[in-house]
């Protein structure tokens, strides 16, 4: 059966639920799913396992116009104020999209921290959306990274690590074939048990997705 996790103070015990999401800091459509998988806290002890998808490799680090992305220009309209009202309803800041960057130096920060700085982790996590949606920071420029990092109080050898150490580039890779093995074609992308759901899906997806899980394994508990 699902774990319960239980609190002090009489608070209602809320079943631990794990998570998989693939997801990547320069994906505005993480940015709003992030926030709302964050939902799921208020009924759920949530466990998520991280994995990071990067999804403009090619992107330089100093950053480019939005239009050399190759959409057309009534696409690209329509994608932005699809996200524009998906920001609104989430109370969501976001800046107008000028500029895409290489996520790469930020994703690797967010592994070492994630190993060597864990209590700094969702600070870090949050705080990279924030600057670059929010914000419009460069968060592929490693100087910005640093002052993030000075922000959410990740030591400096932690900072200088994540780029230095060989260890966090192959875990990178080792999620992007995870992803490619799984079928993960695009992020957002959450894993709940064996079931996927793709794309920054309603609030309630989620919901139902987690309650489908759980409900399952209740059931396989119950047969044991």
């Amino acid at each position: 059966m699902p774990e319960v996790q239980e609190h002090s103070s009489g608070d209602t015990a809320k079943p631990r639920l794990s998570v998989t999401v693939f997801s990547d800091y320069i994906c505005p459509f993480c940015y709003v799913g992030d926030a709302r998988l964050d939902k799921l806290r208020d009924d759920y002890e949530l466990d998520v396992n991280w994995c990071f998808f990067e999804i403009h490799p090619d992107n330089p680090a100093e950053g480019k116009p939005v239009e050399e992305l190759g959409y057309p220009p009534e696409q690209w309209k329509r994608m932005m104020a699809n996200l524009e009202q998906m920001a609104r309803s989430d109370g969501l800041a976001l800046a107008p999209r000028t500029f895409t960057t290489n996520s790469h130096s930020a994703l690797l920060l967010a592994e070492a921290t994630r190993s060597l700085a864990p209590q700094a982790f969702d600070d870090l996590h949050k705080r990279l959306f924030e600057a670059y949606f929010a914000e419009r920071q460069n968060i592929g420029d490693r100087d910005v990274l640093r002052k993030i990092a000075a922000e959410c109080e990740i030591p400096d050898d932690v900072v200088e690590k994540a780029w230095s150490d060989p260890d966090y580039e192959v875990r990178l890779r080792d999620q992007c074939v995870r992803a490619a093995r799984m079928g993960v074609q695009g992020v957002p992308a959450y894993l709940f048990g064996r079931y996927m759901v793709s794309g920054a899906v309603p609030a309630e997806t989620l919901v139902r997705a987690a309650e489908y899980v759980l409900n399952e394994e209740s059931n396989e508990g119950d047969e044991t």
